[in-house]
């Protein structure tokens, strides 16, 4: 007998190959978290004719845009800390269609998508460093059958003028959307179309918002149009738009009306950055200089104390920045929006004329001491929740002539504010700044 072979050596062999067996183990296991459970609000039993889908949005803060001054009260902002909670929080929603906002680690979230059965589609902002992303099972959806990456930069808001004019842009922003056709597996006539954004993230560039708002219902309902086989299919947009209910774009998409309000916030941002214009004194302005990029999301804001506009001009005629007129004239063609949220949240706290039991959910016109008939009332309060930031600024918005022909089946709870304080991200709420947003939908066929 050899000295391996004797019992001593043997156990010691068998002790090293179970330590490498538990370490490779352990290099495979997801941390441990508890990350707070947030109910699923039951509002409808799902019709049995119709097509249904179960649609999350998400931004995930990129991390290339992640900084702790941006975040002093944050728990979790390395890369590390953050990744297995937004990997958790996908799998755990399991939805059938994802659209992701801020998305800049594709080695790390592809094959997750892969293993849960997505497909997926990706396009990116020249030179941004993050984009967007839709993805859809694989067992429900064939793979896009088409797709198309708006870039808001280049698009024609006016028939008229110059190539600028036409343009009538106030910021180099480089944000784009990202449209997908999404055929079903069981019916080929059946489908969906699917469009996700980030839209300019400064507070103040009102009109911008406003216009690459517009261009992507354009450019969406367009998509869909272009082929026959598409004519029936409802459109969702679904992303971060960077602004409220209170705000002029919401109003255009939802109702093509413009209030005085919303006439003095776009008059105030019609101006020209030095990003279309260099010519622009640089050394005017006092503040800071607005990032073309997101500058750590919506809490990147706070870095301006004041949020206002530097670095830009009054606009001119020779601009081309469209006036209220143009800007309602972008939407009328349109079909109105529907915010699958303000929707469902409105027919469940409704449903025993109880407004009361909005106080288990914080509502956005409840938070604002709105009127119940402002548009966006039953809005979320909150769905970026950071220690200077805390508004809503995400939604799924869906296109059609008649609000009626969507059911909201259910929808994810909103989060009341004290469950996120210090802000967001939190290792046992959040793993993004951005809360995710899930609908379940049915839509009529016609």
């Amino acid at each position: 007998m050899s000295g391996w072979e004797i019992p001593e050596h043997i156990t010691l062999i068998e002790k090293r190959k179970a330590k490498k067996l538990l370490t490779e183990r352990q290099k495979n296991m997801k941390p441990p978290t508890l990350l707070l459970e947030r109910p699923w609000l039951q509002i409808e039993e799902t019709p049995s004719e119709g097509m249904s889908a179960k649609i999350m949005t998400w931004n995930l803060l990129a991390q290339t845009l992640v900084r702790r001054d941006l975040f002093p009260t944050s728990d979790c902002l390395k890369a590390a800390q953050r990744r297995h909670l937004l990997h958790e929080e996908i799998e755990r929603q399991d939805p059938d269609i994802l659209c992701m906002q801020e998305v800049d680690t594709l080695d790390k979230l592809l094959p997750v998508l892969d293993k849960a059965g997505y497909g997926h589609r990706y396009a990116s902002g020249p030179f941004k460093k993050h984009g967007c992303l839709i993805a859809f099972k694989n067992l429900l959806f064939s793979a896009a059958v088409a797709e198309k990456t708006v870039f808001y930069d280049d698009e024609e808001v006016s028939q008229e003028g110059t190539d600028v004019q036409r343009i009538g842009k106030s910021f180099r922003t480089k944000n784009i959307g990202l449209i997908v056709g999404l055929q079903r597996l069981d019916n080929p006539n059946n489908g969906i179309v699917v469009a996700t954004t980030h839209l300019f993230w400064h507070p103040r560039y009102t009109y911008e918002r406003a216009r690459q708002a517009g261009i992507l219902a354009r450019e969406t309902t367009k998509f869909r149009v272009s082929e026959p086989s598409r004519l029936s299919w409802p459109t969702v947009l679904a992303g971060d738009f960077n602004f409220t209910p209170l705000d002029p774009a919401y109003s255009l998409l939802t109702s093509l009306s413009l209030s005085p309000e919303h006439e003095a916030m776009l008059s105030l941002s019609r101006v020209v950055h030095t990003s279309i214009d260099p010519g622009i004194d640089a050394a005017t302005p006092t503040a800071p200089a607005a990032s073309g990029d997101e500058a750590g999301g919506a809490a990147g804001e706070d870095q301006d104390p004041d949020r206002v506009i530097t670095n830009a001009r009054s606009a001119r005629p020779e601009d081309g920045l469209l006036g209220s007129e143009g800007l309602v004239s972008l939407f009328s063609e349109l079909p109105r929006a529907t915010s699958s949220y303000a929707l469902g949240l409105s027919r469940y706290l409704d449903g025993e004329g109880e407004l009361q039991r909005g106080q288990e959910f914080p509502i956005f016109g409840i938070t604002h001491s709105l009127s119940p008939s402002t548009l966006g009332f039953f809005e979320p309060a909150f769905t970026s929740y950071t220690h200077y930031w805390k508004s809503v600024l995400d939604y799924i918005f869906v296109l059609t002539p008649e609000p009626s022909s969507i059911e909201v089946t259910g929808l994810l709870a909103p989060l009341p504010a004290e469950a996120m304080e210090p802000g967001l991200p939190q290792k046992n709420v959040c793993g993004s700044d951005h809360l995710p947003l899930v609908a379940s939908l049915t839509f009529k066929l016609l």
